[in-house]
């Protein structure tokens, strides 16, 4: 328990310090954008009328003229007591902002991650097991196909054989029009398609890796010595559990491929998740947002590899043992 615990403390530090160079490389990619804040939300022409004074007050709200390290020093202390500030777009603080956006973000996150993670060891297993054989080569294939094609592109197709063609799911949102309160069936209709774009691209990457560990440990001397012996289920006794560490680490490892890939598939589907938010705060201008939203993803990335490193010792004692000696 000991080590476990100075293992999780180590990690947070790491943590900690990868989550302030990432909003510093935000930070300082947003202060060296092109866009000019007051002219993508307000525009020129409405510039035009405004009387100095006027502009002032916007350029003090945009905070346009200050100093790049002040403002981020500002921001910096800010948020280490908690505050991340006022979203200049929504008019409302940015945490408030980003819990309304994720909350819409997280069951079809969710629910396409564990869809990928199933279906990528399924498929990956299948291949494994059967080298060189049609179902690997069909697999192989699909995966392949798959992992070359944007999810943006996957996401218009699905949209217009099933929305626009068959006309069987709707088009885009997360709830119908003018639907006043949705139910919950009619949520699950508007995140099917963007959820089943997130699954096919995030099931490719891991099957082809589950495919060659498949390979690997049956190649291996001890499923040689296991056939010799006669044993049966070797699939089941001996190769899932050799695959299941790398299995964990692939899945943990999509939860950045997933969010990467959301970003695009809700601008595809009008969906307003997290995804929209940050592009929104992107185009926008809108730094506070887009810098919470920054560090409430890498945050929830690298919480996801440190719970697949917390799960190992659970799954296999060789590792929790060897860190206990060490």
């Amino acid at each position: 328990m000991k080590h476990r615990l100075k293992f999780t403390i180590k990690k947070l530090f790491r943590m900690a310090l990868l989550l302030l160079g990432v909003s510093l490389t935000a930070f300082l990619l947003m202060d060296a954008s092109p866009l000019d804040p007051l002219q993508t939300n307000i525009g020129q022409a409405a510039l035009g009328t405004m009387s100095p004074e006027q502009i002032a007050r916007l350029e003090a709200y945009w905070r346009v003229d200050a100093p790049t390290a002040e403002r981020y020093l500002g921001w910096l202390g800010d948020v280490l007591r908690g505050d991340f500030g006022l979203s200049l777009l929504y008019r409302r603080p940015v945490l408030e902002v980003i819990g309304q956006r994720l909350a819409g973000s997280l069951g079809l996150l969710v629910c396409a991650w564990i869809l990928s993670g199933a279906l990528g060891l399924a498929l990956g297993v299948a291949a494994g097991a059967s080298r060189g054989r049609w179902p690997d080569r069909l697999i192989r294939g699909y995966c392949l196909t798959v992992s070359s094609t944007p999810a943006f592109w996957l996401a218009l197709l699905l949209l217009m054989v099933f929305a626009v063609w068959l006309k069987v799911l709707p088009i885009g949102l997360s709830v119908p029009i003018g639907g006043g309160q949705a139910t919950l069936m009619e949520r699950l209709r508007h995140a099917l398609l963007p959820g089943l774009t997130l699954s096919i691209t995030g099931a490719a990457n891991i099957a082809l890796h589950t495919r060659e560990k498949v390979i690997d440990v049956l190649d291996s001397d001890y499923i040689l010595f296991a056939r010799a012996r006669g044993e049966g289920h070797i699939l089941r006794r001996h190769v899932l559990r050799n695959v299941a560490l790398p299995a964990i680490t692939l899945q943990f490892a999509s939860i950045g491929e997933l969010i990467g890939g959301s970003v695009l598939v809700e601008q595809v589907f009008s969906y307003p998740g997290l995804g929209q938010a940050a592009v929104a705060a992107g185009l926008g201008g809108d730094m506070p947002l887009l810098l919470g939203v920054t560090l409430i993803t890498a945050a929830i990335v690298f919480g996801g590899n440190l719970a697949a490193d917390l799960l190992y010792g659970v799954i296999d004692p060789r590792i929790r043992r060897g860190a206990a000696r060490g």
